[in-house]
């Protein structure tokens, strides 16, 4: 096949991109600059899309013998990805960049210029598993539990499944490295990137009131309706959230307070004890089904964020809303994340869909 490998100058992406080479397909590796204005340099772990970044993946390039190119989409970036993220926080949401970055950016404007420029498939370092059952893709968990990607890859439709490839999926993170070395790739002992790319100092706050500016609120004890303390914004906070809270007037029970609620239009921050955190049921729409819808109530497992917060559940398609009830219940499940289905299975957990949550019940 003709394959684009999607080169972000990381260890994952080069040994996917070597994979898919000795593989024998004709591979062609481009860099995403996504960043409007680049940094020369990193900083440790933090921030990707620097300047030492598509140096490092044409270095890869180099030593794999492809064709290498740098496509300019920072322009897109900011706006699928940047801007409905800050978009998100102001509404109150918690939204994930990730998610959206591979949805709009990664598998939707990548692979479609790819494919018109006659690629077969777009090949990524993400960890998952990929296969195709009966001419249905199924997207599966990656080996490695501590490094699995699929969460963040589950708003993928079928088709654009059907055009990806996830080489690395298979294998553990530590013989990632060990077979860069091997191949002789610079990045092989690279740290991996964390938080969130487009703010590489890790102030996730500090960036939206850049953006945003200040609006004031009130903390409310979502019990009592006592005012316990003043916010500089709703997009300052999120679901379950108990430290930086700012309140300033003692609580009766002594207990800690965590975010329960924001409501932007009114300024307010509703803040509650641990009990209140917890959820029942889940409310989801916009949902994706890579295997097609479901059918009638399905047993599951549901995962609420990118990392941790899973649960066993029964799944129902309610007209454009997914309904997700728990066996057990979750805490800090916030409006805005992204709300996967899973089957659990032998050879690895199946995604069966997922969907935006967009509403809780306790």
């Amino acid at each position: 096949m003709r394959v684009l490998a999607a080169m972000s100058g990381g260890v994952d992406s080069a040994v996917a991109t070597a994979r898919a080479v000795e593989a024998g397909h004709d591979v062609v590796g481009v860099h995403l600059a996504l960043s409007a204005k680049p940094g020369t340099l990193r900083t440790g772990s933090r921030g990707c899309c620097t300047i030492e970044d598509s140096h490092d993946a044409r270095r890869a390039a180099d030593i794999l013998g492809i064709p290498f190119y740098v496509w300019d989409f920072a322009e897109r970036f900011t706006e699928e990805v940047i801007e409905t993220f800050v978009g998100e926080y102001a509404a109150g949401r918690t939204p994930n960049p990730c998610v959206t970055c591979n949805e709009k950016i990664k598998f939707e404007a990548l692979l479609e210029k790819a494919i018109a420029l006659g690629f077969d498939a777009v090949a990524t370092g993400h960890y998952a598993r990929l296969s195709v059952v009966d001419g249905v893709p199924e997207l599966r968990r990656a080996v490695d539990p501590d490094k699995d990607q699929s969460y963040v890859l589950a708003s993928l439709t079928p088709e654009q499944l059907r055009h990806s490839m996830f080489p690395v999926g298979d294998t553990r993170k530590p013989d990632i490295r060990a077979e860069a070395e091997r191949r002789g790739l610079a990045v092989a002992r690279k740290p991996d990137s964390h938080d969130i790319c487009f703010i590489p100092d890790g102030d996730t706050k500090k960036f939206l009131e850049k953006r945003l500016g200040q609006r004031p609120g009130d903390l409310v004890d979502a019990e009592t309706g006592a005012v316990l303390g003043r916010h500089t914004g709703v997009h300052g906070f999120t679901i379950g959230q108990r430290k930086g809270l700012g309140i300033d007037r003692s609580v009766l029970d002594g207990k800690p307070r965590y975010v329960l609620a924001l409501e932007p239009v009114s300024g307010t921050v509703k803040v509650g004890s641990a009990d209140a955190l917890t959820v029942r049921e889940i409310r989801a729409d916009r949902p994706v089904w890579p295997a097609g819808p479901l059918d009638g109530p399905i047993e599951c497992v549901v995962q609420v964020r990118a990392h941790g917060g899973l649960g066993e559940a029964v799944a129902e398609v309610d007209g454009d809303q997914v309904r997700i009830q728990l066996r057990e219940p979750l805490t800090g499940v916030a409006p805005g994340q992204v709300a996967v289905l899973y089957r659990p299975d032998a050879a690895g957990d199946v995604v069966l869909g997922s969907a935006k949550i967009a509403a809780t019940d306790g």
